[in-house]
């Protein structure tokens, strides 16, 4: 199954990287999909960071590189509607927002959240058996 992490106030977070890795080592597809530039497009950002950051802790996850996809600051609805992933890890209150304003059927999971990880668990499972229900 597809699962999708934010990386900034996210990913780079050891404690989602470690889930990340649970997950990865499951056999679930990992992909992030952050709102950075790219590499294409980077000096467009002011700051003009490097991507250095994010591509150490793919690595170090063993997260392809082609599952990481970059929305150049659109948010992130833009990229997620109509794809199949299972959930999308978050932690931004606008990209729920714009999310649920055009209608993206992916559900958005708030990081921020102290049950995040209960419910990326239990969408899994309901996508095993959609007949799962939490007691």
């Amino acid at each position: 199954m597809k699962v999708s992490f934010d990386f900034d106030g996210t990913l780079e977070f050891e404690n989602v990287q470690k889930y990340a890795k649970e997950l990865l080592d499951q056999g679930h597809e990992v992909w992030v999909v952050t709102t950075r530039w790219d590499e294409n497009h980077r000096h467009r950002y002011f700051h003009n960071p490097t991507l250095d950051d994010l591509w150490s802790v793919v690595d170090k996850l063993g997260i392809p590189r082609w599952h990481v996809r970059f929305t150049c600051m659109e948010y992130k609805h833009t990229y997620l509607k109509g794809t199949q992933f299972v959930w999308h890890l978050d932690d931004n209150p606008e990209e729920f927002y714009h999310a649920k304003q055009h209608d993206c059927k992916i559900p958005m999971i708030d990081v921020t959240q102290s049950d995040w990880k209960n419910k990326c668990r239990t969408l899994l499972l309901r996508e095993i058996d959609p007949e799962y229900n939490e007691e």
